[in-house]
C-alpha cells in the first residue's frame, strides 16, 4: 500500500493522550481523522447489540464487514454512529473498550477492516489513531509517532474521564485493567502494540498536551508536512 495523501499516525497504549493529541492536530491542520479504536469498540458493542460472543469468530467477522458507522465531528470530540444511531457514550465505556480489546485479538476481524481504515486516507490529509497505524495500516506514511505513558498515569487519566461522564471506576481496578488489556493488546499474534521500526517515540507521562502537541507538530515541520511555527 503506497500512502497518496500526507498521514501522520498517533499509535500507542490506550490512555497515553492519542485521542486528544489526534483531535487537536486534526483540527489545527484541517486534515481528516481516523479514529481506528473506535471502529473496534463498534464492532464489540454491535456484537453485545446482536448477542454475539466477542470470541464468535464466524459471528463477529460477519458484524466486522457489514458495519454502518459514520463518524462526525463535534464541539465534545467525535461522534459515532452505528446504523444511524448514536453510540458514542456507549462504546466510550469500560465495557466498551474491553470489547474493543477483546474482538481486535481476531486476525479476520483486523483484515475485515482494514481497507475501510485505509479509505480515510484523503486530501489534504489523514490523522490516523490508533495502535498499528503505522506498522500496518499506512507502512508508508510519512511520520509516525508512538505515544506512551506509565499505566499509572494512563489509569489516573481514564478515572478522571469517566468521573466526568458520571461513572465511577476505583484506581486500582482500573490500573489493573490497563495493565492487562497492555500485555493482551502487546502479546496478541494479530498486529501486536508495538511501535514502526521508524516511529518516533514520546513518553507523555509528565508531559502537558501542548507539549506533546508542539513535539508532533515539530516532528511533522522537520519532514515537510507541515509549515514551521515561530516560537
Amino acid at each position: 500500500m503506497t500512502t497518496r495523501v500526507p498521514v501522520i499516525c498517533i499509535d500507542g497504549p490506550s490512555g497515553a493522550g492519542k485521542g486528544t493529541i489526534s483531535q487537536r492536530l486534526s483540527t489545527q491542520l484541517h486534515w481528516h481523522l481516523l479514529d481506528s479504536g473506535a471502529l473496534y469498540r463498534v464492532v464489540g458493542h454491535a456484537c453485545t447489540l446482536a448477542g454475539a460472543a466477542w470470541d464468535d469468530v464466524p459471528a463477529v467477522t460477519a458484524i466486522a464487514r457489514n458495519l454502518d458507522v459514520a463518524f462526525s465531528s463535534t464541539e465534545a470530540g467525535v461522534a459515532v454512529a452505528l446504523s444511524g444511531e448514536d453510540v458514542t457514550d456507549a462504546i466510550r465505556s469500560e465495557f466498551g473498550g474491553q470489547g474493543a480489546s477483546a474482538v481486535a485479538v481476531i486476525p479476520e476481524v483486523r483484515e475485515a477492516l482494514l481497507a475501510r481504515q485505509r479509505e480515510f486516507a484523503r486530501a489534504p490529509g489523514l490523522i490516523a489513531d490508533g495502535r498499528d497505524m503505522g506498522s500496518v495500516v499506512f507502512p508508508d506514511a510519512p511520520l509516525k509517532i508512538f505515544l506512551t505513558a506509565s499505566a499509572e498515569a494512563r489509569a489516573e487519566r481514564r478515572q478522571v474521564q469517566l468521573m466526568q461522564r458520571g461513572e465511577s471506576v476505583s484506581l486500582p481496578r482500573l490500573l489493573g485493567a490497563i495493565q492487562e488489556r497492555d500485555a493482551r493488546d502487546s502479546n496478541r499474534d494479530a498486529s501486536p502494540l508495538v511501535p514502526a521500526d521508524d516511529a518516533t517515540t514520546i513518553d507523555s507521562t509528565r508531559l502537558s498536551i501542548d507539549a506533546v502537541l508542539s513535539r508532533v507538530l515539530n516532528e511533522a515541520a522537520s519532514r515537510g508536512l507541515v509549515e514551521r511555527t515561530s516560537e
